[in-house]
C-alpha cells in the first residue's frame, strides 16, 4: 500500500511551483577534501552561500552533486546539512537513483533527514520498456512518503501514455526533462494533469531556456548557479522580463563558449562546474572518479571565460 502523500505532495508541488516562478533551481556541488573524503564543514559553508542567492528550490545530491559517488552515510550528511541550512525557507529535493530497491533506501535516508521531495534519477545501466519505467516509479512511490519528480534522461524517455500512468501514481508530482526533444516534451505536457510540474533539466539549461518556454516549460535548473549565481540570476531575470538584449549578450559571450568548453571531455558538465567554483574560492574540492578534474589548459580557458561572464553582469571573480 502506498504511503499517504496526497496533502504533503500537493503542498510541496505548490511551493515548488512558486519557487520556479521566482528563481532558478539550484543543484549544489558536494564538497570533498583533497584526499576525496567528504568535507561536511566545507559543504555547509558552500550551500549556505548558495541559498543566500535566492534560488527557487535546492536539489542536493543529484547529478551535479555527484550522487553516483556518495555512499549512504555521506548522502545523509549532505541532505541533512542542506535541510538545516534551508530551514524551511525553500523546498529541498534530494536525488535518489539506481534500481527502485536501492532508491528506496536513499529515500528513507532523505525522509529521515527532512527532505521535502525526491528527484528520481535515471536507473542504472539497463534499457527498459515503458511498462518497466512506470513500474520503477510505482515501486518507489509505494515505499516513501516523499513526493517524487521523475527525471527523463539517458535511457529514460517517457511516452505520453506512460506519463499519464505515472501522473496517476500518488505522490508523483512532476518531471525534469534532460532530452531536449521538444516534440516529445510538448506531447507530455499536453498529456499531463494541469497541476503537474515540468522543468528543463538539460545540461547548461540556459542555452535552451527560450525554446523550452515555447512549449510551456519556462522553469529550469542551472548548473551555472553552482559557481556563478550572479550570472545565473542575471540571465533568469532578463529572460523573465523579456530583456532579449541581455539574454543574447550572455548566451553569446558566456553560455555558448561554456558549452563548447564543456563538450571537450566527457564528464566536464560536472568537472568544469566544480573547477569554476574552486576558482571563486568555494570550498568544494575535487571531483571523485570516474570524473576527472580539468586539464591545466582547459582550466586556464575556464578562468578566462568565467572572468568574461562575470564582467558581463558587473561582478568580480
Amino acid at each position: 500500500m502506498s504511503p499517504d502523500t496526497g496533502t504533503d505532495a500537493a503542498d510541496v508541488a505548490r511551493r515548488l511551483r512558486d519557487g520556479m516562478a521566482d528563481g532558478v533551481l539550484s543543484f549544489p556541488l558536494t564538497s570533498f577534501h583533497e584526499d576525496g573524503t567528504l568535507d561536511p564543514d566545507g559543504f555547509r559553508r558552500y550551500v549556505a552561500a548558495q541559498l543566500a542567492t535566492a534560488p527557487g528550490a535546492v536539489f542536493p545530491a543529484c547529478g551535479t552533486g555527484e550522487f553516483h559517488a556518495l555512499d549512504e552515510d555521506e548522502y545523509r550528511q549532505v541532505v541533512t546539512i542542506t535541510v538545516e541550512e534551508a530551514a524551511g525557507r525553500l523546498p529541498v529535493v534530494a536525488g535518489a537513483g539506481y534500481g527502485w530497491a536501492q532508491a528506496a533506501r536513499f529515500a528513507r535516508v532523505a525522509e529521515e533527514a527532512g527532505a521535502d521531495a525526491l528527484l528520481v534519477l535515471p536507473h542504472y545501466l539497463v534499457a527498459a520498456p515503458q511498462d518497466g519505467l512506470a513500474a520503477q516509479l510505482e515501486h518507489l512511490a509505494a515505499r516513501t512518503r516523499l513526493p517524487l519528480i521523475a527525471y527523463q534522461r539517458g535511457q529514460v524517455a517517457y511516452t505520453a501514455e506512460t506519463l499519464r500512468r505515472i501522473a496517476r501514481v500518488p505522490g508523483v508530482i512532476g518531471l525534469k526533462d534532460g532530452h531536449s526533444d521538444l516534440d516529445r516534451l510538448q506531447r507530455l505536457t499536453l498529456a499531463a494533469p494541469e497541476d503537474f510540474l515540468f522543468f528543463n533539466g538539460a545540461a547548461t539549461a540556459e542555452i535552451q531556456a527560450r525554446a523550452y518556454a515555447t512549449v510551456g516549460v519556462p522553469a529550469y535548473s542551472s548548473a551555472v548557479h553552482a559557481f556563478a549565481p550572479e550570472i545565473a540570476n542575471a540571465f533568469f531575470t532578463a529572460l523573465r522580463d523579456g530583456d532579449t538584449g541581455t539574454v543574447e549578450k550572455l548566451l553569446r559571450g558566456f553560455y555558448v563558449p561554456l558549452v563548447e568548453l564543456r563538450d571537450r571531455v566527457p564528464g566536464y558538465a560536472v568537472s568544469l562546474v566544480k573547477a569554476a567554483a574552486r576558482l571563486r574560492g568555494r570550498p568544494v574540492g575535487p571531483v571523485r572518479a570516474p570524473l576527472t578534474d580539468p586539464s591545466p589548459a582547459d582550466l586556464a580557458d575556464l578562468k578566462t571565460l568565467l572572468t568574461t561572464g562575470l564582467n558581463l553582469v558587473g561582478a568580480a571573480l
